[in-house]
């Protein structure tokens, strides 16, 4: 899935400002270059003057900064380097960890967007890439994802 859009259905569904959006980024790295005219330029559309692509780098950041924001730092441990290559597993993974999904919880979102999945399928989401049955995640799968956990967030 393209990571503007990404950004753009998790800031919706928080109902976050673009401040806040730069917040949370700046959790994971305090030093990280970003400000709310690079947010603004990431939530247009890809036909709008001024649209920017969402970077992995951005979309990382920003992913572990919800973690931290939602979950809170652990101080005993030390600090997680952000993730170099974001696909839509990763997202899945990212957005489970802040929102403290089990596997019932994941089932249910899915079933709130109309897209249930089998207990298998979805420990395969989670698995290591070169596990025999690793699969990977679908741009239909992380958009039918990301709309039952807007619907479960901000009610029906």
């Amino acid at each position: 899935m393209i990571n503007n859009d990404v950004l753009r259905s998790i800031r919706y569904m928080l109902d976050l400002s673009d401040g806040k959006v730069v917040e949370i980024t700046q959790l994971a790295d305090p030093g990280f270059p970003i400000d709310k005219t690079d947010v603004e330029a990431f939530l247009k559309k890809d036909n709008e003057d001024g649209y920017v692509e969402c970077s992995n780098a951005v979309l990382a950041h920003f992913l572990d900064g919800l973690v931290i924001h939602r979950r809170g730092r652990n101080p005993d441990l030390p600090v997680r380097p952000v993730e170099k290559r974001v696909n839509n597993n990763v997202v899945l993974k990212k957005l489970r960890v802040a929102f403290e999904l089990k596997d019932v919880d994941m089932h249910e979102v899915f079933e709130a967007a109309g897209f249930p999945i089998s207990k298998p399928e979805l420990s395969a989401l989670f698995r290591q890439p070169g596990h025999k049955n690793f699969r990977l995640c679908g741009d239909q799968l992380l958009r039918n994802f990301l709309k039952g956990l807007t619907l479960r967030v901000r009610g029906a």
